[in-house]
């Protein structure tokens, strides 16, 4: 019978996905199509697979290892201050939205979440529809951090200012349940351990981290596939950390959750969380939410007067507490945009999932009212996405082009910043001579200018650009402009040197400093190389339709997929990767990682919108 119960959840874990993308049910997460299987496949309809010691073992795991990646996904660098000085540009298109930075606007979110959890669970103790005022509050204030990063991958917006603050919303609907639920364990238990033990858990992270930073790099570059020392010290973070939880008499998922916490701030590779994916959502994460619904009896639960008073009420209570986000979210973003936002973190289904199984163990809730909260819970996570799809809208900040100033308006620099204009840039040009403003004046905007003086260019706002080109003839003059441009903060120089032998004395300096050079000669001969040991090089460079293009993979949505699998790759060769600081050869099931570098070609016409997708900072 426990093969047989196995064998079954294993096969709907397999089928589901396939019958998701057969049928295109997009609009449900897969947790909650794996815990309404769960629940066809138990006593409430089918009854085809029943609660068995090795099924609940592997129940036991897979919410470890669910709370131990959602540990993993969260970002600390969102709650950080940039190292680096943001450049003027930045700043200044920062300024009016400088007061309600994504950390302000999610502390004050998730704090008016708190309180309404607070006053609802108040409500429904004063009206006896549940008596645990404690145990209510903490699943009030849960939010799904893995439905929010996924519809915010879905809709690339996680690098959005958007997209940070409601990520950074959800973030802390984990965090801080995950910390109440300890805490309301540690009281309300059958444990005899102290409270103060639980920083006990804390300690150990901290020793676990610094112990394991140092050698960490260590770790991947002896690692490989006999030994997989990535995903040994995964697991051993894990059982590390739930038996410390354990011995203080906290929860052992709070033990995972910290593990996953301790593992991200190592910062593994992209490589690493992939296999930690595949472990837990390919094998025992499914187990776990199928287990939660055929532990649901829909027939007793349906039957029962007071469960079906409480599953609408539950529905509302999880919105009401995340109503106060609307007017929070409009203090920067579109009304719209403040009602996606909203929606969206109404989503709960994870943690209410692992908060009932913790108050099952310690008796505190009965299966009606389990099941009840369960079941909001799911209706949540099939309303809120729906209405995030439909109010959702791109941000006047997210639609801005590229900024592009060219210093110098001559035969080489005109072209490029012509067909620069028909891509996904916004070019201005400058210029201090007289003769060149008139003739190119008429085939491209130009600015003429006194002078070239930094502090006169400060001032008109011309270092004020995401890439500044300094494409003149003079050779001294560029080398200062291209100094202080990047003293100024710009992000991107690149300068031009025809005099060799000023070049040669600035140019280690100008390398440090980050600064990008090139020279009409060098290129002359590298292309004459190229057609001499390449020559199809020329036919491909004087193709009116087709180049070569080079963009860096910021996209996590391709990351991990093989090349052969792109949705574009059938508009683009791809010849080189450049990864890790070394050149690999592609091939078709070469999967791409994040920051990885391409040199492909392609058609014009197609090429700007792949570039753009790639890299797109989600």
């Amino acid at each position: 019978m426990n093969q047989v119960s196995l064998l079954i959840m294993l096969f709907a874990a397999l089928i589901t996905p396939m019958l998701m993308a057969r049928f295109k049910i997009t609009f449900l997460p897969t947790a909650v199509v794996e815990i309404i299987l769960g629940i066809v496949l138990g006593p409430s309809l089918l009854g085809l697979v029943h609660t068995t010691e090795i099924l609940k073992q592997l129940s036991d795991i897979g919410v470890i290892i669910l709370l131990f990646l959602s540990g993993m996904e969260i970002d600390f660098d969102l709650f950080k201050k940039p190292q680096d000085t943001p450049s003027p540009l930045a700043q200044k298109n920062a300024v009016q939205n400088s007061k309600w930075s994504p950390v302000i606007l999610a502390c004050l979110a998730y704090s008016t979440i708190i309180v309404i959890s607070l006053v609802l669970a108040g409500l429904f103790k004063w009206a006896n529809l549940f008596s645990d005022f404690w145990l209510a509050a903490i699943l009030f204030a849960t939010i799904s951090l893995g439905i929010v990063i996924a519809t915010l991958k879905e809709n690339e917006l996680l690098s959005k200012a958007f997209g940070q603050t409601v990520l950074l919303i959800a973030v802390l609907g984990e965090v801080v349940p995950m910390l109440g639920l300890t805490f309301y364990a540690s009281v309300f238990g059958s444990s005899s351990k102290s409270l103060w033990l639980l920083l006990l858990i804390i300690v150990a992270a901290i020793f676990l981290l610094r112990r394991f930073k140092f050698f960490f790099n260590f770790f991947e570059q002896i690692n490989k596939s006999t030994t997989q020392l990535d995903i040994r010290l995964a697991f051993f973070l894990i059982v590390a950390m739930v038996t410390v939880a354990s011995s203080v008499g906290a929860e052992n998922i709070l033990g995972a959750f910290i593990a996953g916490i301790i593992l991200k701030l190592l910062r593994p590779s992209e490589s690493t969380k992939d296999k930690l994916d595949s472990i837990g959502y390919g094998f025992f994460i499914p187990i776990f939410f199928m287990m939660s619904g055929i532990g649901l009896n829909l027939r007793t639960l349906l039957s029962d007067p007071e469960a079906l008073t409480l599953i609408p009420l539950f529905f509302l209570a999880y919105v009401i507490a995340k109503l106060a986000i609307y007017p929070i979210l409009s203090l920067r973003f579109k009304s719209a945009n403040a009602i996606a936002g909203t929606s969206l973190s109404t989503a709960t289904i994870t943690m209410v999932v692992a908060i009932l199984q913790v108050a099952k163990n310690m008796h505190v809730i009965n299966a009606h009212q389990s099941g009840a909260f369960l079941l909001a819970a799911i209706l949540t996570c099939v309303f809120s996405p729906l209405i995030f799809s439909k109010a959702y809208r791109p941000e006047a900040e997210d639609l801005k082009k590229q900024t592009v100033h060219f210093i110098g308006a001559n035969i080489f620099t005109v072209p490029v910043a012509q067909q620069l204009t028909q891509g996904w840039y916004d070019i201005q040009m400058y210029t201090d001579n007289e003769k060149n403003y008139r003739t190119y004046n008429s085939e491209i905007q130009i600015h003429l200018l006194e002078n070239l003086n930094a502090e006169e260019m400060i001032k008109q706002g011309i270092f004020d650009t995401d890439i500044l080109v300094v494409g003149h003839f003079r050779a001294q003059e560029n080398y200062l402009l291209a100094k202080a441009a990047k003293a100024y903060g710009v992000e991107r120089v690149i300068v031009r040197f025809e005099d060799r032998n000023i070049l040669n004395k600035h140019e280690k300096e100008l390398h440090d400093l980050g600064i990008e050079i090139y020279n009409t000669p060098e290129v002359n001969i590298a292309m004459l190389r190229g057609l001499i040991e390449t020559p199809s090089t020329m036919l491909l460079l004087n193709d009116t339709t087709n180049t070569i293009f080079e963009v860096q993979v910021h996209n996590r949505k391709y990351t991990g997929l093989e090349i052969k699998n792109l949705p574009f790759i059938d508009k683009i060769t791809i010849s080189q990767i450049f990864r890790n600081h070394r050149l690999i050869r592609p091939v078709g099931t070469t999967q791409l990682e994040l920051n990885d570098r391409l040199i492909f070609t392609g058609s014009k016409n197609d090429i700007e919108e792949i570039r753009h997708e790639l890299g797109k900072m989600n």
